[in-house]
């Protein structure tokens, strides 16, 4: 599994990270963390405002830090293969 965090790498794109971390710490679960920064490739993904969250490629959040447990539930989300865009 690889999860991107989109943004400039503002602190709202930092705290997002570390709930990402602990959401798969909590699961007891490894992924690739990729920040990305360039804006080019954070419109590519169709993300306006950010932070955002892509789960293997799928956006699944856009604008806002997340709680760790929501994170979890996006991860469970993805792997019984629904997406969301929360």
């Amino acid at each position: 599994m690889r999860i991107k965090i989109l943004g400039s790498g503002c602190s709202k794109c930092i705290m997002l990270a570390d709930n990402t971390r602990r959401a798969l710490d909590n699961m007891g679960r490894d992924a690739e963390i990729v920040k990305v920064t360039d804006f080019a490739e954070i419109a590519m993904l169709g993300v306006m405002s950010t932070p955002g969250l892509a789960i293997d490629d799928v956006v699944v959040s856009t604008g806002r830090v997340l709680a760790p447990k929501s994170i979890e539930d996006l991860i469970l989300a993805h792997d019984d293969g629904s997406h969301g865009n929360g």
